[in-house]
């Protein structure tokens, strides 16, 4: 039997038939196509390409863009439920799909031109192209207002120079959107693999977010065209913007993820046996699974109410930092809760857990640090900023 979700508080009698519907094809597609595979890339440091494809078949780029430019069209709520899912399989497949939907997509149909939107939406949604998002510097994460990468005007469009650091799919994608000074103005650009002066590198020795392909861009007076600039982003807020969009669905994938390990515990606990009994039987192991299963629920009464608010475009940045927050927290917990009750058995690639533990280790501190959310938050309810 495949997994049967976690619901201790009934919440699918909450979501509509078309959201159970999205659930539940991609979940059926974790279960057959990424479970199998998974740890293998894992361990080899690889991210299975293939599944691009077939996510894209599912509509999982673009899950609320409209159908005029290719995305699925549909509400936020089946975003996350889907997010959610591909991130029980793992982090990387989750930020593959994330990055592709917003942080590429998003800003193209956010910012960009009619012409823009034409020609990258569709590609994107089908994966005909992979895309990226260069925010981060080297030396500029949680300060990107600081970044040093920048844009001169030119006679025949924009010279760029400088670097971004940590770029999931850097080295596979056919676009980038880059976020760079023009006369001290962040601006976002629209950057074509090939483009004379642009090229990446692959980071490798990661702990962490191992199926998941991480890079480094460089811009070395790489000229690119004039229309290559996003004409609706002006000033950090366009990239911020497109922080809360993936914020939004890391606040559901991290449940996922804390969903597997909680499922692989409990099903461990009931089957491995000490001292003559199940070690589900000892109070120990049930306060660990109660923990677990206490965290889980209210993540998912969080993340279900803030789709509710985004649905109706009245949700804050300011609550989506909360959910994230929290939700990844409570994952890297139940994570490293499961490991515990596996015992050593936990480290072992045969069980989830340790590379669900792994991964989150990442996701707590890409996005905007655990730290970072905790300021904004705190800058949020007393007026007062703690930032510098």
């Amino acid at each position: 039997m495949g997994f049967q979700g976690v619901d201790y508080y009934n919440l699918d009698e909450l979501f509509t038939e078309e959201e159970i519907m999205i659930r539940r094809s991609v979940r059926d597609f974790v279960e057959s196509d990424v479970v199998p595979v998974i740890e293998h890339h894992y361990q080899e440091g690889s991210f299975p390409l293939d599944l691009a494809r077939k996510m894209a078949e599912l509509g999982l780029f673009g899950v609320t863009i409209p159908t005029e430019y290719g995305g699925a069209g549909a509400n936020n709520v089946s975003y996350g439920l889907a997010m959610q899912e591909l991130e029980r399989g793992d982090s990387a497949v989750r930020s593959f799909a994330s990055v592709q939907s917003s942080l590429v997509m998003y800003p193209i149909y956010r910012f960009g031109s009619e012409e823009q939107k034409r020609k990258w939406l569709p590609q994107l949604a089908t994966a005909a192209a992979i895309g990226c998002f260069g925010l981060t510097e080297p030396d500029f994460g949680s300060n990107p207002g600081g970044m040093i990468t920048n844009a001169v005007k030119t006679d025949s469009g924009y010279l760029l120079n400088g670097a971004k650091m940590w770029i999931t799919n850097g080295c596979l994608a056919d676009v980038a959107v880059v976020w760079a000074k023009l006369d001290g103005v962040v601006r976002g650009f629209l950057v074509e693999k090939g483009q004379p002066g642009f090229s990446t590198q692959e980071m490798k020795g990661k702990h962490s977010l191992r199926a998941s392909v991480t890079s480094e861009l460089i811009f070395q007076d790489c000229e690119i065209p004039a229309d290559s600039i996003l004409p609706g982003a002006e000033g950090l807020r366009g990239p911020l913007a497109c922080l809360t969009q993936a914020r939004y669905g890391i606040s559901w994938g991290a449940l996922g993820a804390a969903m597997s390990c909680y499922e692989s515990a409990l099903d461990y606990a009931k089957s491995r046996i000490q001292f003559d009994k199940p070690i589900a039987s000892f109070q120990l192991v049930q306060q660990k699974l109660v923990w677990m299963l206490n965290e889980i629920t209210k993540g998912q009464l969080l993340a279900f109410r803030l789709a509710q608010m985004k649905d109706k475009a009245a949700m804050r940045p300011q609550q989506v930092s909360l959910a994230k927050r929290n939700n990844v927290h409570i994952a890297l917990e139940c994570g490293r809760l499961a490991r515990d009750i596996h015992g050593a058995n936990g480290i072992l690639g045969e069980y989830p857990v340790m590379r669900h533990m792994a991964n989150l280790e990442t996701v707590k501190t890409y996005e905007g640090t655990h730290d970072i959310h905790t300021l904004i938050l705190g800058q949020d309810i007393t007026g007062i900023s703690a930032f510098f």
